[in-house]
This record gives C-alpha cells, sequence and structure tokens, in this order.
C-alpha cells in the first residue's frame, strides 16, 4: 500500500508539472520565434515578390540574350556569304 501512495503522489506531481511544462516551452517558442524574426530581419535578404520579380526579369534577360546571340549568328553568316560573294 505504501508503494500504492508513492506511486500517486508521484503521479500527482508529474500531472502538476506538465501545464508548467507546456507553458515554459511555449514561451522557450516564443522567444525563440522572436530571436530568429530579428536575426533574419537584420540580414539584407529580399522579400518573396522581390525573389519574384528578380527572377522574372532574368528569365527575360536570358530569353533576350538568346534571341541576340541568334541574330548574330545570322548576321555572322550574312557577312560570310557577303564576303565570299565579293571575292569572286
Amino acid at each position: 500500500m505504501h508503494n500504492k501512495k508513492l506511486l500517486d503522489e508521484l503521479a500527482s506531481r508529474l500531472s502538476s508539472a506538465l501545464p508548467f511544462a507546456r507553458e515554459v516551452s511555449g514561451e522557450l517558442r516564443t522567444k525563440i520565434e522572436q530571436q530568429l524574426t530579428r536575426g533574419l530581419g537584420e540580414l539584407d535578404l529580399p522579400t518573396r515578390s522581390e525573389f519574384d520579380a528578380q527572377t522574372q526579369s532574368l528569365r527575360r534577360a536570358e530569353s533576350r540574350i538568346e534571341e541576340l546571340g541568334n541574330t548574330i549568328e545570322e548576321l555572322e553568316k550574312r557577312l560570310a556569304q557577303f564576303e565570299e560573294t565579293s571575292s569572286k
């Protein structure tokens, strides 16, 4: 019977400590989130919308560069043909 009383008392103490543990866990989580938010805020990072806009701009630039490369190739071919016909 003495063991049952000890187990009941221990169970009672543990169960009363759980709400405190949850509260501390919640506070700890909040503090960690605050520190992360502050730390990330100090970094010079773009927002998602800024990142997406830059990505689109880069895609347009890459496409334009490819178009210009194709134009240069075509002009080089024409120049080579012109030089070939003028040397005859």
